[in-house]
């Protein structure tokens, strides 16, 4: 199984930027926690993940097949559950007024192939070790 790495990187404050690649993911905490609130959180990166993987498939669908994606939108709730901790993850795809009809149904089934969301269907194995 071939390794994908990332280097993360402790900063000044509450700061952590994650390194992938060509790439530089920064985060902060809010200033409620101690935070400059300069940068998203993890946890708002984790969530505005999910939410970016299912636009990309619904945009990947209409261009696939030439529909416009024009007046699309998407929205995601997160629902607490009983425990206080996040119980549902709801995204909602706005079509707008003339969308195929035709289309509709294979849209919601493109949002439901999100990466981010069947890896969290079926988590991964976590190994946090000293080194």
């Amino acid at each position: 199984m071939e390794f994908q790495g990332m280097k993360i990187v402790l900063g000044d404050g509450m700061k952590v930027d994650v390194i992938d690649g060509p790439m530089t993911i920064r985060t902060d905490q809010p200033v409620s926690v101690g935070g400059e609130g300069s940068a998203p959180s993890p946890y708002q990166l984790f969530l505005a993940s999910l939410a970016a993987c299912a636009g990309f498939y619904v945009k990947r669908y209409c261009q696939t097949r030439g529909i416009s994606e024009e007046g699309i939108a998407l929205t995601q709730e997160m629902l607490a559950g009983d425990d206080g901790r996040l119980g549902t993850i709801r995204i909602a795809i706005q079509l707008p007024p003339g969308f195929p009809e035709e289309h509709k149904a294979a849209v919601r089934r493109a949002a439901e192939h999100c990466a981010v969301k069947k890896t969290i269907a079926n988590p991964p194995a976590f190994d946090i070790v000293l080194e």
